[in-house]
């Protein structure tokens, strides 16, 4: 028997016999390595470990160390849990099965009955059932598609004869589940690739039941989701399941009815939201940030309108490629010019740099804008601040030459650090590259794309290919920040664009004299106001810092009759010092009204008066988290919180 020769990650050679798979490789480097041996990486692609290998491969054994397998432990959790479901409710027909970013889901088609919580612990015990069995997953090339086809329709497997016939040139494969004796217990058609057993599935839980139409198609049949989770380790699925428990306790929209931050009338419609006093205060602190933080950076601040005539939606491309989220205002005559609600601003800011001359002298020219948009949505997409139709974006657009690009993609990710650091929030970092629908020449596409890498590689930085997931008109940077219980939520973005400028036709003179086209980033730091605020509720679980607090300080007398006077007194201080107060002169008891301001309102500080503070000139101070800290002077009190708001801490 011949040999062949596999390169491993370290560059060094294996000999193995010609036909040897991923397994025999391990078995090749240790008895260990094949035990928790997984899946393969194959000259850059993931295989099942039982894959073929080649002369020349170049080969990394994958474990469950490796971040790839965790979605392949969750996409063969998920064929378990189909097996399951067909043991269990035989009439059950299958759908797809994919991993997702929390979990996976499989869709059933399961006439005459809703799946209940009864329901999953059934399904969840009888997976475990055929856990233990220890059963191996084979992957097998369909011979014959026509004849398996046929097969899925006796079965009255609709659904993966649809996918089959549009999966016929792709050599398609079923994944087996067999026991130790060799014989099928279970079929599913699937691409792979799977665990090498059932074995290595130790700890997953069944969420909830969802409806979902077939293809996400509503005019297709609504099949019943069942979504799950899968982790390698017991203590790491409790910790998940503990986070969402915080993330319950935290969820924005329960928060924004209790702390009266917000609300989305049915009269207005879905996803448009009503800002009340007590969030648009804490929007208006970050807003007054982002204006003073845009002029110490060298933009300009501009304002555009709501809605422009359709050509200018015609020559930006968004006819073309954003037309099904686009709002049409509606034309009393055909004669009439069609408008459209805008749907973003960066054609707006052309424009502007359009009415003046420029000069290679007056660039970087940055321009910034808190300008609402609005955006078609799918009802089912909406949620709270976090998914809606009418947003304001913190959005800038930035007209520099190319010589200038890198530094100013460079100055945009410090701005980026600088603003996430005030909220304590790490993030991660993606480059999305060319979309398949997209507008310009691929010259312009790779220029940009190597210019966005170069900005983030002279940097040092550490970051994602997000293949395909670009803009229309340019590759983008997005930052995915990290909450307090460890979440990430998409918010910044860095877009190069040298598509727009071209068809806008915008020029500045270059130093030899020559009229040239500038480089156009677009560029948000929150993203949208309305989202980064649902982010900051759940971030802070409602207890904004002082400097965002609605009400800083609530002023609670002991006694009404005798101490509201001197209460007074001190809520006039502080609101005469800029500070956001409360008097609580309610006939409560004091306790109460603490315990309801620190807790349920989560007002940062409270402070009391009684004989002891009017003798004195004080403030009994009590601290949101920490309870009673001690008494000052009002002024020093005053003092204290002017410089904790000033340093943003």
């Amino acid at each position: 028997m011949s040999n062949i020769e596999v390169i491993l990650p370290d560059n060094s050679k294996i000999l193995l016999n010609e036909g040897a798979n991923g397994f025999d490789l391990a078995k090749n480097i240790s008895e260990g390595l094949a035990k928790n041996a997984i899946a393969l990486e194959i000259n850059g692609d993931v295989k099942d470990i039982r894959t073929p290998l080649s002369n020349g491969d170049k080969v990394k054994i994958l474990t469950s160390k490796d971040a790839e397998t965790l979605s392949i432990l969750r996409h063969s959790t998920s064929h378990v849990m189909a097996q399951a479901v067909i043991a269990l409710f035989p009439q059950a027909k299958l759908a797809i099965g994919p991993a997702i970013e929390n979990g996976f889901y499989y869709d059933f088609d399961l006439e005459g009955h809703s799946f209940t919580e009864e329901d999953l612990s059934k399904i969840e015990e009888k997976m475990k059932e055929i856990v233990k069995e220890n059963l191996t997953f084979e992957k097998y090339l369909v011979p014959d598609v026509d004849a398996q086809i046929n097969d899925f329709k006796g079965q009255g497997e609709i659904y993966k004869a649809e996918l089959l016939e549009e999966h016929r040139e792709h050599k398609p494969t079923l994944y087996l589940t067999k026991d130790k004796d060799g014989n099928t217990l279970f079929n599913d058609l699937c691409a792979g690739p799977h665990l090498p057993n059932t074995s290595f599935i130790k700890a997953f839980k069944l969420m909830k039941v969802a409806g979902a139409y077939w293809r996400g198609n509503a005019k297709n049949k609504m099949l019943q989701r069942i979504y799950a989770t899968a982790f390698w380790t017991k203590d790491d699925l409790k910790a998940y399941l503990t986070m969402l428990e915080e993330a319950e306790k935290r969820d924005h929209r329960k928060l924004g009815s209790k702390l009266d931050l917000f609300s989305v009338r049915e009269e207005i419609g879905a996803g448009l939201v009503l800002w009340h006093p007590n969030l648009a205060t804490v929007r208006e602190e970050i807003e007054n940030y982002w204006r003073t933080e845009h002029r110490k950076r060298g933009y300009v601040i501009v304002n555009t309108p709501q809605i422009a005539k359709s050509k200018l939606w015609e020559l930006s491309g968004h006819i073309d490629h954003y037309k099904e989220n686009m709002f049409f205002i509606q034309k009393e005559n055909e004669d009439d010019d069609q408008f459209i609600v805008k749907p973003m601003n960066c054609p707006f800011h052309i424009l502007i740099y359009q009415a003046n001359r420029h000069s290679y002298r007056s660039l970087p020219l940055r321009m910034a804008e808190l300008g609402t948009v609005y955006r078609k949505e799918h009802s089912g997409a909406l949620a709270g601040l976090t998914r809606v139709q009418g947003f304001t974006q913190d959005d800038a657009h930035v007209f520099c030459t190319p010589e200038q690009l890198v530094d100013e993609i460079n100055e945009i990710i410090d701005f980026v650090a600088d603003t996430m650091a005030i909220f304590k929030m790490d993030f991660e970092v993606e480059l999305s590259t060319r979309p398949e629908s997209y507008v310009g020449e691929i010259e312009n596409w790779n220029r940009a794309e190597a210019g966005l890498k170069e900005a983030m590689d002279r940097r040092g930085m550490k970051y994602e290919i997000n293949e395909g997931d670009g803009a229309f008109y340019g590759p983008k940077i997005d930052f995915k920040v990290k909450d307090a219980i460890g979440r990430t939520w998409q918010c910044a973005t860095i877009q190069l664009d040298f598509n727009l400028p071209e068809r806008f036709d915008i020029k500045y003179q270059d130093k030899d004299g020559q009229l040239k086209t500038p480089v156009m980033l677009h560029r948000v730091i929150f993203g949208s106001m309305e989202r980064f605020h649902g982010i900051l509720v759940e971030h802070y679980a409602g207890a904004f810092p002082l400097w965002l607090a609605p009400t800083q300080v609530a002023v609670v007398p002991i006694s009404n009759d005798k101490h509201t006077d001197y209460a007074e007194k001190v809520y006039k201080a502080l609101r005469k010092a800029g500070i956001r107060a409360s008097l609580d002169d309610r006939s409560e008891s004091m306790n109460y009204k603490i315990r309801e301001s620190l807790q349920d309102k989560k007002i940062p500080y409270v402070v009391v008066v009684g004989d002891k503070e009017i003798e004195e000139g004080s403030v009994a101070i009590r601290k949101r988290g920490k309870g009673p800290i001690g008494t000052l002077k009002i002024d020093e009190f005053v003092t204290g919180l002017l410089e904790e708001i000033r340093s943003k801490a």
